[in-house]
């Protein structure tokens, strides 16, 4: 069964290293293992970079194995130095236990906590570091670590090497906080094996190391390769900014969107990490998508997929019913949660002014709510039937009375008018 896990991870693309990677199928196969993944709370919520992780818990879980999602109360307070170029702001404590509990709450969903044997468990490193005064650290934990061999850790080395940045002594210590973390939950729960990005490799193998000089236990490491775009760019990020998995952060619909514009070069590399999909059926979709005419249905299957394993069945039903509505200009079947929501998502809104204070001219209220460069671009539209309020065509006779346009009898929700011009720039309009 677990080598059947691993033969799949690797044809997903998702091993990007392993420690004791010839002992490892061995191990997993002698019964129910314990692993962990470590989540820092560096905002109230976690965001897509994060999704391979919490879907390799799952994974790993789905194989008959115990995931442990570490919610790092304590490493938060501190800060990854791991190939950041700056040295992380450090957090109150206030704060950073408002955001452990946040993000505890995110990373439960993504994994089963009534599974037997195999039921998943949220820990805190903040337990077992609490209490534990400096001197006790430094002559247990510290003097296991050679600063030759921490400095030599890429991850660090970057950092000290770097002109006028450097690394701080309580960024430095970070690797020993995770290590330490893989020993104490290596002795308290039996788990013998840590994943993470290949950033984290230093760390792991630093935890490996700890876990055997101070317990005598064996364990285990595994990283998974950082998510790129094929073009280069930083993956996770779009123009309005990072994609959250909090929903009041980024919206069931942004969320969807986002999916949706993934390049046709990522796509099925996408849909291997971030889905429950065979990946023989992800291949046969890659090659009826390369043999069918017009757009790839790849981009509508991934967005379909991680929407309703982040946002639930509901969130992907409110973010295909905006996509079609927008797209079918069928804007009644849209609740005012919804308009609201496309609003919050950064559609181009304004507020509307009182009737007998609107511009003179719809060309007027539409250039200047910045639909189009010019004037002319909305006359021209208007001529030909190419602007549209809550979904019915505005004629040319009407742009002498915009009041009659934005009547409240027209409105959706009693405030609400969707204006669009062309055929894909939309402007939202509230009173």
């Amino acid at each position: 069964m677990s080598s059947a896990l691993l033969t799949d991870l690797r044809a997903r693309g998702l091993i990007f290293q392993a420690a004791g990677e010839d002992q490892l199928p061995g191990w997993l196969d002698g019964g129910v293992r314990t692993l962990y993944c470590g989540f820092d709370p560096t905002a109230d919520s976690l965001h897509i970079g994060s999704l391979v992780p919490l879907l390799m818990l799952r994974r790993f879980q789905l194989a008959g194995h115990r995931p442990l999602a570490l919610v790092g109360g304590a490493t938060g307070l501190i800060g990854d130095p791991s190939f950041k170029a700056v040295e992380r702001q450090l957090n109150t404590p206030d704060v950073i236990a408002g955001w452990v509990d946040k993000i505890r709450q995110q990373v439960s969903r993504f994994v089963d906590f009534d599974a037997g044997e195999a039921s998943a468990v949220v820990v805190n490193n903040l337990d077992w570091t609490r209490d534990m005064d400096v001197l006790t650290f430094l002559r247990d934990v510290g003097k296991h670590f050679s600063v030759n061999a921490m400095i030599q850790k890429e991850s660090v080395k970057q950092r000290i090497e770097r002109e006028g940045s450097g690394i701080s002594f309580t960024e430095f210590t970070y690797m020993i906080l995770q290590s330490f973390d893989f020993a104490e939950l290596s002795q308290r729960y039996g788990c013998g094996l840590q994943i993470g990005g290949s950033d984290q490799w230093g760390n792991i193998t630093g935890g490996i190391d700890l876990a055997r000089r101070m317990y005598g236990n064996a364990v285990y490491g595994l990283t998974m390769p950082l998510i790129t775009k094929a073009d280069g760019t930083k993956f996770g990020k779009t123009e309005s900014g990072t994609v959250w998995l909090d929903p009041a952060r980024t919206s069931p619909y942004a969320f969807y969107q986002f999916w949706l514009g993934t390049a046709d070069v990522d796509v099925y590399r996408f849909l291997k990490y971030f889905t429950f999909l065979p990946v023989a059926e992800i291949d046969a979709l890659q090659q009826a998508d390369e043999q069918r005419q017009g757009r790839p249905e790849a981009q509508a299957v991934l967005a379909r997929e991680v929407t309703a394993l982040v946002h639930g069945d509901e969130g992907l039903a409110a973010a295909q019913r905006i996509t079609e509505a927008l797209f079918n200009d069928d804007l009644a079947s849209l609740s005012a949660t919804d308009l609201e929501q496309l609003r919050l998502d950064g559609l181009p809104a304004s507020e509307l002014p009182a009737a007998d204070a609107l511009p003179a001219t719809l060309t007027q209220l539409l250039t200047e709510a910045g639909m189009a460069a010019s004037g002319k671009q909305v006359k021209d539209a208007l001529i030909r039937n190419a602007v549209l309020c809550n979904g019915s065509p505005v004629g040319w006779a009407e742009n002498e009375s915009p009041a009659a346009v934005f009547e409240p009898t027209h409105a959706l929700h009693g405030r609400y008018f969707v204006v669009r011009l062309g055929k894909k720039k939309y402007h939202l309009f509230y009173r």
